[in-house]
């Protein structure tokens, strides 16, 4: 039986070859660019940059801060790393990859009357003691007031300050107000300058009340109204540079934008802020910040809850 089956398969016609069809290799899609990972030599290079720009420092554990917010303009900048990224901001003399570099970089979190107390002991202990001492020492016209928020990102702060010395003055024509507000972004400036917000934006920190009373709709934002607007004046501003010419302040907001500082910068920063605040002048600064060690022209003062400083 063996042999007679092998018979039979013997007289069993093949099937023709097939012939296999290559594996397609698959197309990278035009729109997704493989993601490029940064260098430890890239870390050191960008970070010495941004630092000479800003003054931010960036630790070489924080790099993943250079991979995300730079990441984009690698696409939109047509750059294979982050070496071509720096050297093309570099030679650019319209500085327009710096700014968008700075943009990219800067930390623009911040919210209406962020943290609360600040905004409370402004309203109930620095500006009527402004206010009583500027109204005793004016010899004719308006009494000044100005106030510089050093950092004011989008304009939340500044116009949360304006809006507590409207609630506080009434008619803020008998006084000399001047409220300004400086930041490195370019945009952030020009948020800041427009004053609209969107619904995010304006939920953080905005009671409703104050919402319908300062705010209106327009479309899908809310716009803050002329009066509150034209008491602010917002410029870009380096406060690594130089102070020349910024002039003498009742109040200055600092907060939250120094911890980005190394030491030694910081301790530049508030010598020069110093100088920049009258005699009987007030500092205040973030939450969690501390001038021990930084400068020793200031000392702290406490009221209720709430950290400010003057001079000694």
């Amino acid at each position: 039986m063996s042999q007679n089956l092998s018979g039979n398969l013997s007289r069993t016609p093949l099937a023709d070859p097939v012939t296999p069809i290559p594996e397609a290799k698959p197309r990278p899609l035009p729109w997704i660019k493989k993601s490029v990972s940064i260098t430890a030599t890239e870390i050191q290079l960008l970070a010495h940059y941004i630092h000479s720009l800003c003054g931010i420092n960036i630790e070489p554990s924080k790099a993943y801060l250079l991979e995300t917010r730079l990441g984009k303009l690698l696409e939109t900048e047509n750059c294979d790393s982050f070496t071509a990224l720096y050297y093309k901001a570099k030679s650019d003399p319209d500085k327009r990859l710096e700014k968008q570099i700075i943009d990219a970089i800067t930390t623009n979190e911040t919210l209406f009357f962020r943290d609360g107390s600040p905004f409370e002991l402004l309203k109930h202990k620095i500006i009527p003691e402004v206010i009583d001492l500027r109204t005793a020492t004016v010899k004719s016209g308006a009494p000044a007031i100005r106030i510089w928020s050093a950092a004011c990102s989008t304009g939340q702060e500044i116009f949360s300050i304006a809006i507590i010395l409207k609630e506080l003055l009434g008619s803020t024509n008998t006084f000399n107000i001047s409220l300004i507000g400086t930041d490195i972004s370019d945009a952030a400036i020009k948020q800041a300058s427009y004053g609209a917000y969107n619904k995010f934006e304006i939920e953080r920190g905005l009671a409703r009340e104050r919402l319908l009373r300062y705010f209106s709709a327009v479309g899908e934002s809310w716009k803050i109204n002329d009066e509150i607007r034209s008491m602010a004046t917002f410029k870009k501003f380096n406060l690594m540079g130089s102070f020349a010419g910024v002039g003498k302040f009742d109040i200055i907001f600092c907060r939250n934008v120094a911890i980005y500082f190394t030491l030694e910068d910081r301790m530049r920063l508030f010598d020069k802020m110093a100088n920049c605040l009258e005699e009987d002048g007030y500092l205040i600064i973030g939450a969690t910040e501390s001038l021990t060690g930084v400068c020793p022209r200031f000392i702290p003062k406490r009221h209720l809850k709430s950290i400010f400083y003057q001079l000694r």
